[in-house]
């Protein structure tokens, strides 16, 4: 239990309740998010019942609460104070800032909640392909390995009756040099082809996800990335994969050739610029599909993870 200020300077308890937990440790989960986010982690189907706890959670200090403009304006976003990640026993994470402060506008932000909704979407959505479940998802505080710096903004494992697919996300809302892209291309190819994928992740091949707000953009990064690699590399809109179109061909490589079968997932297509003489990067990519083959030993112990119970 924990308390509540009153206007008379009284207090009130607040009992914290199981769906409190879980509401918690999502948001932990996604650093910052908004009411609908939290509606679908925590499984609120009233907004009238997530506005009324949200408001006692923020007054009972567990939430902070601030504000960014949107269509006009303005939106509410939450975050975990110290008091919230001491009930879930984790380190405090999310924005620093106080509370009811008014952002006009904030990037990263923005970006995180752009993540959000792609993990919302896999970890929460119904995937319309037979035999296929969502298994993990991973958001990472520091970069893959000490000597790599790749910071992903998130990393998804499906089961499918082959086995655990592997594929990480990276988001682009254009607030990105295109240098910062080829340094991604780079480093996510030596991510392959040195094999600390494989001991990290204990699968054998993981694609990149880059999910971008416009088609100018995308080709700019496609471009950028197709100067490093052709492989590795999967395109779609953001708007383009709401729901379970996330898993229609809607899909592009970095020469820009469509994955065109709705099944992509159940399938296996390789490219023909995917013949390396490297087999440590045959090893880390050679299935088309951004999902790997083989089972999975659990993530490292210093990457946050969500997984659904069996």
């Amino acid at each position: 239990m924990t308390g509540i200020k009153r206007r008379g300077g009284r207090r009130r308890g607040l009992m914290v309740q199981e769906r409190d937990l879980v509401l918690l440790s999502q948001l932990w989960i996604m650093h910052v998010a908004d009411r609908e986010q939290l509606m679908v982690t925590a499984g609120f189907t009233s907004i009238t019942r997530i506005n009324t706890r949200l408001l006692a959670l923020v007054r009972a200090g567990i939430l902070r609460r601030f504000f960014i403009g949107c269509d006009g304006g303005r939106k509410a976003l939450y975050a975990l104070s110290a008091k919230g990640a001491q009930l879930i026993g984790m380190p405090r994470r999310g924005p620093r800032r106080s509370q009811d402060e008014f952002l006009v506008a904030d990037f990263s932000v923005l970006h995180q909640l752009a993540i959000n909704n792609v993990y919302c979407n896999l970890r929460f959505g119904k995937i319309p392909i037979p035999h296929v479940q969502f298994v993990n998802w991973i958001a990472f505080t520091e970069t893959i390995t000490a000597d790599l710096p790749l910071i992903p903004d998130g990393y998804v494992e499906f089961m499918t009756p082959s086995g655990i697919d592997s594929s990480f996300i990276e988001v682009d809302l254009g607030h990105e040099a295109l240098s910062v892209w080829e340094k991604k291309a780079a480093h996510y190819k030596q991510l392959a082809m040195s094999g600390d994928f494989a001991r990290r992740f204990k699968q054998s091949r993981f694609r990149v996800l880059v999910l971008v707000n416009s088609a100018r953009r995308a080709r700019a990064i496609r471009a950028a990335v197709a100067a490093v690699t052709e492989k590795l590399f999967w395109f779609a809109m953001l708007d383009e994969v709401s729901g379970d179109k996330f898993f229609s061909p809607v899909w592009l490589i970095a020469s820009g050739v469509s994955i065109r079968s709705r099944a992509f997932l159940q399938r296996s297509w390789t490219p023909p610029s995917l013949k390396s003489s490297s087999s440590a990067l045959m090893a880390a990519i050679a299935g088309a599909s951004p999902f790997s083959r083989n089972p999975s030993n659990g993530p490292n112990s210093a990457q946050i993870n969500s997984r659904r119970s069996a």
